[in-house]
């Protein structure tokens, strides 16, 4: 391995490269936005942040600027980080990677079994949180990004400034599929292409195309043509339709 910046959200430690030096690749998973990359004694733990991404690059191939660690595999390839705005972040663990101080208190994957209409309402009954918010604790229920809250709250016709404890039961179990379905129709079309993200293979995603309220305010509304209206919800942009949520 070849780190050639340090200074990701955490620092490095200078030890790391040889925490992973000789070792297999046993198998890569996902945990939230973690990915996990288990080795023979140990697991990587893997953050993108905001604008990283990972690419398999011939060996020999030159680093660009923002390119921060590599990972030499066999075959002469690289496995190579980039990210410009260092918010991505490199762990690494030789226990169960769940005890890990950032897996160990995330909530139930959203497109699991274990993420349903009564989770949702069980969850938030004495909440007086913004619906929004909730949804956006990783603590609650992991993944569900600004985008797809917002968009997911008007597929319910749920108002995001809602507190989430006065979503009713029937409430709960729209909202929660609203979360799965948002979510596998983005994942389908392959992501939603902003400013600069893009998948694996380099290409935008599309789901923009497809989205109702986030970041068309004044647009109509594409049910009942009222104009879509944002404001402000914790630093975050939220929009809404006022005509269609409650």
């Amino acid at each position: 391995m070849v780190v050639r910046e340090r200074r990701l959200r955490w620092p490095i430690p200078a030890h790391f490269e040889a925490s992973i030096g000789g070792q297999t690749v046993r198998g890569i998973d996902r945990r939230a936005k973690y990915i996990l990359i288990r080795f023979d004694a140990g697991t990587l733990i893997l953050h993108l942040g905001m604008s990283g991404s990972l690419r398999l690059v011939k060996t020999g191939t030159p680093p660009k600027i923002h390119d921060h660690w590599d990972i030499r595999v066999d075959g002469g390839w690289v496995l190579r980080f980039h990210d410009p705005r260092r918010f991505g972040s490199l762990h690494w663990t030789e226990t169960d990677p769940a005890l890990h101080p950032l897996l160990a208190k995330l909530a139930p994957e959203p497109l699991s079994r274990d993420f349903d209409g009564e989770y949702l309402y069980g969850a938030t009954r004495k909440r007086s949180v913004a619906i929004k918010h909730f949804i956006m604790n990783s603590q609650q229920v992991v993944g569900v990004g600004n985008i797809y809250a917002s968009e997911a709250l008007f597929r319910a016709r749920i108002a995001p400034r809602r507190a989430a404890r006065r979503l009713t039961r029937k409430e709960a179990h729209a909202l929660s599929q609203a979360i799965k379905d948002v979510l596998a129709e983005a994942i389908k079309i392959g992501g939603t292409t902003l400013r600069d993200y893009v998948n694996a293979d380099g290409a935008p995603g599309y789901f923009r195309q497809k989205l109702f309220v986030y970041e068309r305010v004044g647009a109509a509304c594409r049910i009942c043509r009222s104009p879509v209206k944002q404001f402000t919800q914790g630093q975050r942009s939220t929009y809404w339709c006022s005509t269609c949520q409650r």
